[in-house]
């Protein structure tokens, strides 16, 4: 066979006969495509399993201190994307048999046949390979799913989500800010679905709605008898957290001796129930949420400047809906369409100045307030038709779309402000074209004047989607 090694796979061979391993690993390393290590014991071979991917082990069964059996049923605890194929000698045939049915991939017995071996060693290969390829092409789909969630093309929200997908499969603690309703729950969400603790469910803790009397409680845990009514032991929401996130919404509300407490938990990886004498290990992802000034809050002295830094590895700043002003139309018919699905209503649609007066409203609550403008108007609107009267919106800022954004635009550089004005009004254009068309690409691109592949790109440049605008016939 003799094939080059371009596989980024490796095979640990586990056997305690230390000269008979040297010799199956000069047998085997030449005929299959990937690195071979051995290791002549459990233990060792536990430390290279620690240190670095294996994708098969090939372990013998009867080996001293611990057996190979033991062995797999370790490996699969902890690696379980790691292969398991047994050596067995006549004695031990049943307990690889066994062995099968609790996860081991195959077993072949001694004296071994070689290429009955090879064969196993090979198909085992093909199969990670093609778990791998599984799996990676579930994350891209799972990264695709949320990040759609992200209605929007605007510089603002592609920054957000450009950090979002360098730091999802990291273990670094993020600190999202921002106002009330700019999405940060929706943003943790996301990072914890992109990461590689998603098996598992976030928790998510919403610090100013727990009284401060059982926050401690709630977040540590407590012994049986440690206060009044603790009749039994409870787990703390941190150790339930275990091997996943911690979302802790509004983290500039914790008290100041939780937040030493919590810091212990960032530095050590330790916490300590409420009544007990010891610590327990804890291995979370923290993400946190605010929408105060954390360091106006450390210069009064009303939160730890050493827990700042700690849940403030990497910041990610959530654009207020002002600051994505061109996203509005995207969004807005996103959540009509999805609220009147959901709801079971008819088919509906905004009226071009709806789109403007969406456009100009101010915003203070952000995209949540936006979200309830939208499904407020969608219930109590009749017809097909919803106008700027049935929106109920605040009124602009000051005296108009343009008035609005005029000192806006004078503060950028020319070419910026000009590519931001001319984002902002083809935006508006296609999507009222678009509106007035029911969606059809066709029908807006002849409106508009444009061939339908020059109208269709600028859809694509703009992220619009000409489905948002369709009502089911």
């Amino acid at each position: 066979m003799h094939t080059m090694k371009n596989s980024t796979d490796t095979l640990l061979i586990v056997d305690d006969n230390v000269d008979w391993l040297g010799g199956l690993k000069r047998l085997i390393e030449p005929e299959i495509d990937c690195r071979v290590l051995v290791a002549e014991s459990a233990a060792k071979a536990l430390q290279v399993l620690a240190e670095q991917d294996v994708s098969i082990v090939l372990t013998d069964i009867r080996m001293p201190d611990m057996d190979g059996i033991e062995l797999m049923e370790r490996v699969k605890v902890t690696y379980p994307e790691t292969s398991i194929i047994l050596m067995t000698a006549h004695g031990t045939i049943n307990q690889a048999v066994e062995a099968l049915k609790t996860g081991a991939y195959d077993f072949v017995t001694k004296p071994l046949d070689m290429s009955r071996l090879l064969h196993i060693l090979c198909n085992c290969l093909e199969r990670q390979r093609i778990m791998r390829k599984a799996a990676t092409l579930e994350e891209k789909l799972v990264e695709k799913e949320h990040m759609a969630l992200f209605q929007g093309t605007s510089p603002a929200l592609q920054k957000v989500l450009e950090t979002i997908r360098r730091i999802a499969k990291t273990d670094l603690s993020v600190l999202l800010t921002g106002e009330s309703g700019s999405g940060k729950e929706l943003a943790s969400n996301t990072i914890h679905a992109l990461s590689n603790r998603s098996k598992r469910k976030m928790v998510a803790v919403n610090c100013p709605a727990i009284p401060e009397a059982l926050l401690e409680s709630e977040l540590f845990g407590h012994k049986k008898g440690a206060f009044t009514h603790a009749a039994q032991d409870k787990k703390g929401l941190i150790e339930i957290a275990h091997g996943s996130t911690l979302f802790l919404d509004e983290i500039g509300d914790l008290p100041k001796t939780l937040q030493t407490k919590l810091l212990r938990v960032l530095q050590e990886g330790e916490i300590k129930p409420l009544g007990d004498t010891r610590t327990k290990t804890v291995d979370v992802r923290v993400i946190s949420s605010t929408n105060q000034n954390l360091q106006e809050k450390i210069e009064r002295g009303e939160f730890r400047e050493d827990l700042y830094y700690r849940i403030n590895v990497v910041s990610i700043q959530m654009p207020s809906l002002c600051e994505m002003r061109d996203d509005i139309p995207v969004l807005a018919v996103h959540f009509l369409n999805r609220y009147v699905e959901e709801a079971g209503l008819p088919p509906k649609t905004f009226s071009p100045e709806a789109i403007c007066a969406l456009m100009e409203s101010t915003w203070k609550g952000n995209v949540r307030q936006l979200q309830n403008a939208v499904k407020r108007a969608a219930a109590l609107t009749s017809g097909e038709v919803i106008r700027p009267e049935q929106l109920e919106l605040d009124g602009p800022a000051s005296g108009g779309f343009f008035n609005v954004r005029e000192k806006h635009y004078c503060e950028m550089p020319y070419s910026q402000a000009r590519e931001q004005l001319l984002r902002s009004f083809t935006t508006r254009y296609i999507t009222e074209l678009l509106t007035r068309s029911k969606g059809s690409v066709s029908a807006a691109a002849i409106a508009s004047g444009l061939e339908r592949q020059s109208f269709q790109h600028l859809m694509r440049k703009y992220g619009i989607r000409s489905e948002q605008f369709r009502k089911d016939e």
